[in-house]
């Protein structure tokens, strides 16, 4: 049985609460830079809405790019960055631009692939009736593609939570530097193994949530 100190206890609820800070607003910013990458990987592809070839290899080159790179050596190149927007490298608010960094290019996959899934005969059927590309994206593309985006969010928040827990490493905050700092380095098999269990739970919370919004999107669309 795992006996905890009250001290250790409000050190991982604080912990926890830093990690779900950080996969919020990391997932986020992600969409905010991420969603209109996706859309203009879709729109200016060969074949699609508007075709833009030198744009849409540019934007195909950066993201295949930043997608490669492991997210530790990632947060490494960026600390140069995150020291001039935040003013330190480590910590919550200096992990989040990493993890944004990070997520960002992930997030404009999912977002491409899910649009890309959407029956080109509806996209053809909204031409015909003269909608413009700005429409076609908005009530078409997205609007159709919708419980595919919901099932892309909650893959993007379990894969920004699993990096969350690997910034510990190099001092992001959360639950990972209390697995690092105190689990490992230390050795407090409590610890770690407590920090093990409540990231499990977050994971589980977030599939859950994702399931069952995808789900009632997903009878809505039926009906």
């Amino acid at each position: 049985m795992i006996m905890l100190s009250s001290k250790e206890i409000l050190m991982l609820l604080e912990a926890t609460g830093t990690s779900i800070y950080m996969t919020l607003v990391s997932t986020l910013m992600a969409y905010v830079i991420g969603l209109p990458v996706g859309v203009l990987l879709v729109v200016c592809a060969p074949g699609g809405l508007k075709p833009k070839k030198a744009l849409y290899k540019i934007l195909d080159i950066i993201v295949n790019i930043t997608r490669s790179i492991p997210f530790l050596i990632l947060m490494i190149l960026a600390t140069p960055l995150v020291r001039l927007i935040v003013g330190k490298s480590y910590g919550a608010n200096a992990t989040i631009i990493s993890l944004t960094l990070a997520a960002a290019p992930f997030v404009a996959r999912l977002v491409e692939s899910s649009l890309l899934e959407v029956d080109k005969g509806v996209i053809e059927a909204a031409q015909s009736m003269g909608a413009g590309v700005w429409q076609i994206v908005t009530r078409v593309l997205i609007g159709e593609a919708r419980v595919s985006l919901i099932v892309g969010s909650t893959i993007a928040l379990g894969t920004v939570l699993g990096y969350t827990a690997m910034s510990g490493a190099i001092g992001g905050g959360g639950l990972g530097d209390i697995a690092i700092r105190y689990g490992y380095s230390r050795w407090v098999p409590s610890l770690l193994i407590t920090t093990v269990v409540l990231l499990v739970i977050l994971m589980q919370i977030i599939q859950a949530v994702g399931n069952r919004l995808s789900r009632k999107l997903d009878k809505r669309q039926s009906n």
